[in-house]
């Protein structure tokens, strides 16, 4: 019978006059980034890229906006704001009220984040008709 081969790296190390393999051997120079630091401009400015792509589709608007709700952050208005612009192109009113619940979600105990996302939006949702949670009850559900 054939044997299969591992494909773990392996470590090779001296001890005295012998030579020892051990299998499976981690090293330690994978375990850091090389990357460099993404600015907070940058990061804003790569995600309202990204929704503010003219074919973007439901899929990807659903993939970009849970990709966000990973990160420990409230999404800034500008972000907010192409994301619920790419509803609109989408005709999708359900992702965009849940865009903003994800807002007030993300601000968690911190109170005043929420009315001051919604206050800097309140143009945009004025502007595509969109209505915030609050104003469709759906805070009381």
């Amino acid at each position: 019978p054939r044997r299969f081969q591992s494909k773990q790296k392996t470590e090779t190390t001296a001890v005295g006059a012998r030579v020892a393999v051990r299998r499976g051997a981690v090293l330690p120079a994978r375990c850091y980034s090389h990357g460099t630091q993404e600015s907070d401009e940058e990061f804003d400015a790569r995600w309202v890229t990204y929704f503010n792509k003219p074919d973007i589709d439901a899929w990807e608007l659903r993939k970009g906006m849970n990709t966000l709700v990973g990160y420990d952050l409230v999404p800034e208005a500008k972000i907010s704001d192409a994301a619920l612009r790419a509803c609109r192109r989408l005709n999708d009113f359900a992702t965009a009220v849940c865009i903003l619940e994800v807002v007030k979600d993300k601000a968690g105990p911190h109170k005043e984040i929420y009315p001051y996302v919604i206050q800097e939006l309140r143009p945009t949702l004025n502007e595509l008709g969109i209505s915030t949670p609050e104003e469709l009850d759906l805070d009381k559900a």
